[in-house]
C-alpha cells in the first residue's frame, strides 16, 4: 500500500490551473501599445513566462524608477483581471484532479510568479485555495522561474523532499526550474505543444488538460520509488 502523504504535487497557476495566458498576452500587448513600444508579444510571452513583473518590466522599459515599475505592473494586471473575470474558470478536469489528490492525502502547493492579487483572484475567485497546503508567489522569492527557488520553497513548505514532488507546468521556464530543483514535471499544453513539452528535461508526460490524469497513477509511475 502506497502512503500518498509522502509525496507532493506542486502546481504552476497561470496556464496550468486556468487557461489564461492568451488574456495575459492581450494585457501585455495593450500595455506596450499604451507606451508606444513595439514588440512581438507572443514571442515575448514565451520568453518571459514564469518570471516576475519586477524582472520583466525593466527588460522592456529600461532603467526606470521602482515606482514606475510598480505603476506599469499594476496597470498590466488590472487589464488582465478585467478581461479574464467574465470568463474565469478552472482548466478542464482540474477540480476533479485536486479532489482525487486530496482524497489520497497528497500534499499540494501552488508555485506561481504571479503577484498576490492575481493569486487571490484565481485561487479564491475559483474556490481552489482549500486544496493547497502551501502557496508561493512572486512576493516570496527573489527570482522567478527558471530559477528553482519557487519549487524549493514549495517543497520546504510541504515538508517533502524535492525528489518526491511532481510539478505541473505549462511554460518552458517552469520545466527548466523544476528540472533544476530535481523534480519531474507533467506538462499541460495550453501554450506549448505536447511535442515541444516532451522535449524538455525531466518532463515525464504531457496532456491537454487534467481530464484524463489520475493522481494515483502518476505517483505509481513517477514517484513511488523515489
Amino acid at each position: 500500500m502506497i502512503d500518498h502523504g509522502k509525496f507532493g504535487f506542486i502546481f504552476d497557476m497561470d496556464g496550468t490551473l486556468v487557461d489564461n495566458m492568451h488574456v495575459h498576452t492581450d494585457a501585455w500587448r495593450q500595455l506596450l501599445e499604451e507606451n508606444d513600444i513595439e514588440m512581438d508579444v507572443d514571442t515575448f510571452l514565451v520568453k518571459t513566462a514564469g518570471k516576475t513583473n519586477r524582472e520583466i518590466i525593466p527588460d522592456v522599459f529600461g532603467d526606470i524608477p521602482a515606482e514606475r515599475i510598480t505603476e506599469l505592473a499594476d496597470r498590466k494586471e488590472d487589464l488582465y483581471r478585467d478581461a479574464f473575470r467574465p470568463i474565469r474558470e478552472p482548466l478542464n478536469g482540474v477540480v476533479d484532479f485536486l479532489e482525487a489528490s486530496s482524497d489520497l492525502g497528497v500534499r499540494m502547493a501552488v508555485a506561481t510568479a504571479a503577484p498576490n492579487a492575481n493569486m487571490e483572484f484565481i485561487l479564491d475567485g475559483l474556490d481552489l485555495r482549500k486544496y493547497f497546503k502551501a502557496i508561493t508567489t512572486a512576493a516570496d522569492v527573489a527570482k522567478g522561474k527558471p530559477d528553482p527557488a519557487m519549487f524549493f520553497d514549495s517543497a520546504s513548505k510541504l515538508e517533502i523532499e524535492p525528489g518526491k514532488c511532481l510539478v505541473f507546468e505549462d511554460a518552458l521556464g517552469g520545466f527548466e526550474a523544476a528540472h533544476r530543483a530535481g523534480m519531474r514535471s507533467v506538462g499541460i499544453a495550453t501554450v506549448n505543444s505536447i511535442e515541444d513539452i516532451l522535449r524538455q528535461p525531466s518532463v515525464v508526460a504531457a496532456h491537454a488538460d487534467f481530464s484524463d490524469i489520475e493522481p494515483s497513477d502518476l505517483i505509481a509511475r513517477y514517484l513511488k520509488n523515489e
